[in-house]
């Protein structure tokens, strides 16, 4: 004998609840103390492209001047110190002129140089 056959029926689906019985959200957070302003943050890179321009141009005027003392100036010592001087100087230039000149930074993403 053949039993009958049953079908479930799904339950319905939920009742989304209404607004006002929906538990209460949590208060946004207070801004970080430590959250620089936008200015701040393009003064630091500034000063950091500063720095490494310095680094960067001080240590290739040394090199220039010390492969000229070896190779021309018979060893003397003021060949490095020259370049060192130029390099010192272009950097202290570009930097001045970068923080007279003020905008939002050097270099673009792929690194070329902006000219404004």
């Amino acid at each position: 004998m053949s039993e009958p056959t049953t079908t479930t029926t799904p339950p319905p689906p939920p009742v989304p609840a209404s607004p006002s019985s929906a538990p209460p959200l949590a208060p946004l957070a207070p801004p970080s103390r430590w959250s620089r302003p936008a200015s701040e943050a393009l003064l630091n890179e500034k000063w950091d492209h500063c720095l490494s321009s310095l680094l960067i141009r001080s240590g290739l005027g040394l090199s220039f001047g010390v492969i000229f003392s070896v190779l021309i100036f018979r060893r003397r010592a003021w060949p490095a110190w020259v370049g060192l001087g130029f390099g010192a100087g272009r950097a202290w230039e570009e930097c001045d002129s970068g923080f007279r000149r003020g905008g939002a930074g050097y270099y673009t993403v792929d690194g070329l140089r902006v000219g404004k």
